[in-house]
């Protein structure tokens, strides 16, 4: 497999993306750069209180717009959970990027996810973590070209694992 010039992390709020990404970017000498950081220091503010005040529909344009305006190299980008819905957004990261999906089963998720407003998390009024996680799933497996289980793996354990397909 042909290796870009940046590394994405794709996957579901809660899963590691941030965590994993500082510690692979060191290993890697790359800039790290979280999308949901980038957003809420360009908007001024959090991501609950863009979805909370500007609507969800609105906040996806938002991170969609952002994505869109990254133009970089050796970097590794830790997205949102929500980037998945915006097709153009996921192009965008697919020409310059290797996308790596991080998993974690539901029941996994479920416990580690616990309040979605108050982390910003882009979802529908009156859905819940099981929702999400079915709903974004089989789009997070259109686009990625690793997928790892973070299951029970420790975010070290990650880094390994992904290491394992960059070499």
């Amino acid at each position: 497999m042909e290796i870009k010039n940046n590394l994405a992390l794709i996957g579901m709020p809660a899963v590691g993306k941030s965590t994993v990404g500082v510690l692979l970017a060191k290993k890697l000498g790359f800039a790290f750069l979280d999308t949901d950081i980038l957003i809420q220091t360009k908007e001024k503010m959090t991501l609950a209180q863009i979805i909370s005040e500007k609507g969800l529909e609105r906040f996806l344009e938002i991170e969609e717009s952002h994505l869109l305006s990254l133009d970089c190299s050796q970097h590794l980008i830790a997205t949102g959970g929500s980037v998945i819905y915006k097709k153009k957004a996921m192009a965008h990261l697919a020409q310059t990027a290797t996308i790596i999906y991080l998993y974690v089963d539901l029941d996994i998720l479920a416990n580690r996810l616990s309040d979605v407003i108050e982390r910003g998390v882009a979802i529908d009024p009156g859905k819940g973590i099981d929702d999400l996680y079915k709903e974004r799933t089989p789009l997070y497996d259109k686009f990625w070209d690793i997928k790892i289980d973070c299951g029970v793996k420790t975010p070290a354990q990650v880094v390994t694992a992904i290491e394992q397909y960059l070499i």
